[in-house]
């Protein structure tokens, strides 16, 4: 068990302790380590995750930001539901602003953009997805995974646009999480997935290159009802 780091040492930043229990507790949740709708108690975190109660707290309330903890009245705070309407919510929306970005890039996109995108595809596709490993660590499969799908919309001329889809694929993850767990999901070939928007993509075909980055996000959807029923 860690020692508890005590709030007035001078040894941890606040910021540097908050940044830290924030991507622990984010990794956890995503993972689904923390279970949907499980209690999140301030002294429990602190004594798990050594460190004093103001960065627990800084880390929770930016984690309620990300909807992935719900502050409860007068109760404190929990893990938020993994909820099917919410999911498709993110998928609807992803789907629309990652398929207009996507179009834009396609349609402006420059050799520089092409070869960013060539070398985040080979990246991602030498990398195996690694069971037990930490699935967010430098140079893991889940880490290549986001650069890919930035790199298909790194040219769409806002800077806006890319901070939302983001913030989208972060909330996505965890639900993916949830529905590789379903039967059949492993037989899913989402190499060749990537493969093939990638084609569309340097083909500068665009119609084609939304189609199957839509249907791409669309198929985890369909393992995620399953879960579900």
């Amino acid at each position: 068990m860690n020692k508890i780091v005590e709030e007035s040492s001078p040894s941890v930043s606040p910021l540097s302790a908050t940044s830290r229990v924030t991507d622990e507790l984010r990794r956890a949740i995503l993972v689904g380590e923390r279970k949907p709708g499980e209690k999140l108690k301030i002294e429990e975190l602190r004594v798990q995750l050594g460190v004093g109660a103001t960065p627990i707290r800084e880390a929770l309330s930016l984690l309620t930001s990300d909807k992935l903890v719900e502050r409860q009245d007068q109760r404190g705070f929990r893990v938020a539901p993994a909820d099917d309407e919410y999911f498709h919510d993110i998928l609807r929306t992803r789907c629309w602003l990652e398929g207009k970005a996507l179009e834009e890039s396609i349609a402006h996109g420059d050799a520089q953009w092409e070869e960013r995108l060539v070398l985040a595809h080979h990246r991602l596709s030498r990398t195996d997805r690694g069971e037990g490993a930490d699935p967010f660590a430098l140079g893991s499969w889940e880490r290549l995974h986001k650069e890919f799908h930035t790199a298909l919309i790194a040219a769409c001329g806002s800077e806006i646009v890319l901070r939302y889809c983001s913030e989208l694929y972060d909330l996505n993850v965890r639900y993916r999480f949830l529905a590789a767990r379903t039967k059949g999901y492993a037989s899913r070939d989402v190499s060749a997935e990537h493969a093939a928007i990638v084609e569309a993509t340097l083909d500068r075909n665009a119609a084609k290159a939304v189609e199957l980055l839509v249907a791409h996000y669309d198929r985890t959807g369909r393992f995620l009802s399953t879960a579900s029923s």
